[in-house]
């Protein structure tokens, strides 16, 4: 997520009383009941709202509104045994993420219709959830969290991960989602152990396809919306590690009115912002294929986008990479290890060029997001055959198994790797 301050402009148009209406609004006075409540769009998804429900890809849709519960303080205190420490998934700038637990109501979008005896069995049960509790001292927390709710609250797609609700309430700001039992893409590319086992080719591709999707029905929808954060932490696994895309706090309405890209302040993470918004502020839809680009080299390498504990030609994974990308003879040398070279030579190469297309420094050289999942797609029909030799030299890259510095915050099982990407203010 994102660690730069909003603008006092900005913060005007963040406030509270802009995320609800006055009947149905997040307070301490009228979420004390716990019942499910539809919030209205603000000002920032009021932007994105000509879409309309099932506009922009046939497995996924945009709400006029977002229709989210709002849960009590009291709830969620007893869904997480107090906000225990022992009940933390992981930690970022927003603050700590919690597996909690709480009871069913058999509210929302797909609870109408249904019968009492369904109603009462569902609130007879209890869900396993993540929920995310915003730093007191956090400035920047408060817009991220009105984004949430504005943009993943109206959002349905096999591939984003679903926002359940929301509460304000005593000055505490938490968000309530679905909990991805795999955790996120980073801690399976990164972290070793028991608990990570390596990722074969086909799990990588099945999560760079699921991954891609999520990204092109932002960006074809008819009022585009860009995602501004795409990286591996960000990637999240259900048990069947189908991934989907979380925390948007950052997404930013696209470009309107023949406008190729909107300026805004720079916010994101290096390593994977894309070189044209860093340098001018201009965001661009497909600089959200950059993001892409770069997640999908780490999956190929195995490696991070960005580590200080490499040697300086070799910090910039992007940079370093490309040589190899380009040549086919030296691809192998770069490929993660842990494959142990199970993996189709004809696809890694066909992946590598992707890749380089993705990370292109002109925006208007990258594919589409709907292009990519093309390539993708025909790349998960190639049959595995392995591109290594005995021959082949190991990679001149120092293997990374640590890091440093925060844990980034996620909604699945585990702590979070210890290493968190610096950030762009």
């Amino acid at each position: 997520m994102g660690n730069c301050f909003a603008s006092p402009e900005e913060m005007k148009t963040m406030s509270p009383t802009n995320t609800t209406s006055p009947n149905s609004g997040p307070s301490a006075s009228n979420s004390s009941s716990g019942a499910a409540a539809t919030t209205s769009p603000s000002a920032a998804a009021a932007s994105i709202a000509g879409a309309g429900a099932g506009a922009g890809h046939p497995s996924g849709r945009i709400l006029e509104a977002p229709s989210l519960r709002i849960f009590t303080l009291a709830e969620l205190r007893s869904a997480t045994k107090g906000f225990r420490s022992d009940n933390v998934l992981g930690e970022g700038g927003f603050g700590r993420v919690y597996k909690g637990s709480v009871e069913e109501k058999g509210q929302g979008p797909g609870a109408a219709g249904a019968t009492s005896a369904a109603s009462a069995s569902a609130s007879s049960g209890a869900a396993v959830v993540a929920i995310k509790k915003l730093k007191a001292e956090s400035v920047q927390g408060l817009q991220e969290w009105q984004s949430e709710i504005n943009f993943l609250g109206r959002l349905s797609h096999p591939n984003l991960v679903k926002l359940l609700g929301y509460c304000l309430e005593e000055k505490e700001l938490l968000l309530i989602y679905e909990f991805m039992p795999k955790g996120s893409l980073e801690n399976h590319l990164f972290r070793r152990g028991a608990t990570f086992e390596p990722l074969s080719w086909s799990l990588r591709l099945k999560i760079a396809i699921g991954a891609a999707r999520g990204l092109a029905f932002l960006h074809t929808s008819e009022k585009k919306i860009i995602y501004r954060d795409f990286k591996a932490s960000n990637i999240l696994l259900d048990s069947n590690f189908n991934p989907k895309l979380s925390d948007f706090g950052l997404a930013k309405a696209g470009p309107t009115g023949g406008d190729t890209h909107v300026s805004t302040r720079v916010m994101g993470t290096f390593g994977y912002a894309a070189p044209e918004y860093v340098a001018t502020g201009h965001l661009y839809v497909k600089s959200d294929v950059y993001g892409f680009g770069v997640v999908l080299l780490e999956m190929l390498s195995g490696l991070r986008a960005l580590d200080t504990s490499r040697p300086p030609e070799q910090l910039n994974l992007v940079e370093w990479a490309k040589p190899f990308l380009m040549d086919q003879r030296k691809l192998a040398r770069l490929m993660d290890p842990r494959l142990e070279g199970q993996y189709p030579s004809k696809g890694a190469i066909q992946a590598a060029k992707l890749t380089l297309r993705c990370v292109a420094v002109d925006p208007k050289s990258r594919p589409s997001m709907k292009e990519v999942v093309a390539v993708l797609e025909s790349i998960g029909s190639m049959k595995s055959r392995s591109i290594r030799s005995k021959g082949t030299s190991p990679r001149p890259v120092a293997r990374i198994h640590g890091g440093s510095g925060r844990r980034d915050q996620g909604l699945g099982s585990g702590r979070q790797a210890n290493y968190q990407s610096p950030r762009l203010r």
